[in-house]
């Protein structure tokens, strides 16, 4: 274990930088930008996080004390997170299903209300698809905030279809179309494609949408309280998920999770569109 008093890393950039169980006294990360950042086990007293940008971030068993926390926002998956002795999770969700009663639909704990939750992603999407087909095409293409352009959003779902209904309940152990998108930090997995860059026109992506969401619809149609009881059937293979077997109800949780998310997401990344 070594020690370091002084050190000034101001303007400098990192990559693959491991603190695990880092102690720090009077640390400064005023207007810092990090991605695919673990903080666990880490120990910091005097910090200043004005203007911090952390992306793809794990804070587990984190505590903060004596803390002065103004404008701070954050998305994500959220559980267990407790502000002044409250567990602000259960009113988050809460406040979610208040302003938007389709995010009720979205937890659904039989067929019937699969089917349900997915009539409402088919309607909440076609509402956003035509909303995008207003703009200029090119700035379908765009980030706002360096998240993904609107053409990816939809590469990226296609993708999670094909991962978690394709290869996970129905097994095919290499579903991907060469336009899908995993996720932004995904590792290189052999058969997987992953070509961020690639721009397809709206047309193109949501004809691979169509056909996954399509998909999805056959599934549920006949889908059993029996079979969203079972688990799946490892895949041999690589690729993701793993092979392993997951409960089917978790699978379909999976997808709708991400379709609703991935739409509040492009709606207010749309806004930003509409106002250039």
């Amino acid at each position: 274990m070594s020690d370091h008093r002084d050190l000034d890393l101001s303007g400098s950039s990192a990559e693959r930088v491991l603190l695990r169980g880092v102690t720090a006294h009077e640390v400064d990360l005023t207007d810092a930008r990090a991605r695919d950042v673990r903080l666990v086990g880490a120990s910091a007293t005097s910090v200043n996080l004005t203007g911090l940008r952390l992306r793809d971030v794990l804070l587990a068993d984190v505590v903060i004390r004596g803390s002065w926390l103004q404008g701070v926002e954050i998305s994500g998956e959220v559980e267990g997170l407790t502000v002044n002795g409250i567990d602000v999770g259960p009113l988050v969700e809460a406040e979610l299903d208040r302003r938007y009663p389709d995010h009720a639909a979205m937890r659904p704990t039989d067929a019937a209300g699969f089917r349900h939750a997915w009539d409402v992603v088919e309607e909440l999407w076609a509402g956003t698809v035509e909303r995008a087909r207003r703009l200029d095409p090119a700035l379908l293409h765009e980030s706002v905030d360096d998240e993904w352009s609107f053409v990816q959003t939809l590469r990226h779902l296609s993708s999670a279809t094909e991962c978690w209904l394709l290869r996970a309940i129905l097994g095919d152990p290499a579903p991907w179309h060469p336009l899908s998108l995993p996720w932004a930090e995904a590792p290189p997995m052999e058969g997987v494609p992953n070509d961020p860059d690639a721009r397809p026109d709206l047309d193109t992506a949501l004809a691979l949408r169509h056909d996954r969401m399509a998909s999805v619809r056959r599934f549920l149609d006949g889908l059993t309280d029996e079979r969203l009881a079972e688990d799946t059937v490892p895949v041999e293979g690589p690729g993701w998920p793993e092979s392993v077997s997951f409960p089917v109800r978790e699978c379909l949780l999976t997808i709708l999770n991400e379709e609703w998310w991935h739409r509040r997401y492009a709606e207010r990344d749309l806004a930003v569109l509409e106002s250039r």
